[in-house]
């Protein structure tokens, strides 16, 4: 991921709106509100690359923080790991005796989920087709997996996204290859807060079909 300061993303975010002439709201606003209108599509930015980000298709992301750390056995040869606090999003996770990598995470809600319980280890996720679930312990928000061949595995990868936040320097890491999607989103946020819900919804449009 690259760091993009907020000034240049609002700016980008400002050039898509002008270009586009969707806004009434944002031409009657002139040169007197155009701080206030700065402040807006500023409050929005980290809105927008949170949903991009959550969104978009695993190769279109570049980057991610690494959350290896004390893996805990469950005795079916099956485990789990401690997330970050700011865990938004598993980008690649890996065993070291798994046939294949995990690139999403399901919930405790999926209907997978309550097979990976089973006793018999046919229906639960194998080294050849591995599952992952965020679910919740008394230790916090955790990453189960499902299954070794053996609890002498080892993680080889664990990468996720984080929750994105402006940085001491005021910029935010963002994946290059979601960018444009990001400023198209952005734009959307700020002209739903304007009031031009319908006009925003071409942008929502234009922030999909940026992540194909």
């Amino acid at each position: 991921m690259a760091i993009y300061p907020l000034d240049r993303i609002a700016k980008d975010v400002r050039i898509a709106l002008d270009r586009n002439k969707t806004s009434n709201a944002l031409t009657d606003l002139g040169d007197v509100d155009t701080l206030s209108l700065e402040d807006i599509i500023k409050s929005k930015i980290i809105e927008a690359v949170k949903r991009v980000h959550s969104e978009a298709p695993v190769y279109l992301l570049d980057g991610g923080n690494d959350f290896s750390s004390e893996l805990y056995w469950r005795g079916d040869n099956s485990g789990w790991m401690l997330l970050p606090d700011d865990f938004m999003r598993l980008v690649v996770f890996e065993m070291s005796d798994w046939e294949r990598v995990v690139f999403r995470a399901i919930g405790t809600d999926d209907p997978e989920y309550a097979m990976q319980r089973s006793r018999f280890k046919g229906i639960r996720g194998t080294a050849q087709k591995p599952v992952c679930a965020v679910s919740i312990r008394p230790e916090g928000r955790v990453l189960e997996f499902y299954s070794c061949k053996s609890e002498e595995a080892e993680v080889v990868r664990a990468v996720y996204l984080p929750y994105p936040k402006i940085d001491e320097n005021g910029g935010v890491a963002i994946c290059g290859k979601c960018y444009e999607s990001v400023i198209y989103m952005a734009a959307a946020l700020v002209l739903t807060a304007l009031g031009e819900t319908d006009k925003s919804q071409l942008f929502i449009e234009l922030s999909k079909q940026s992540l194909i």
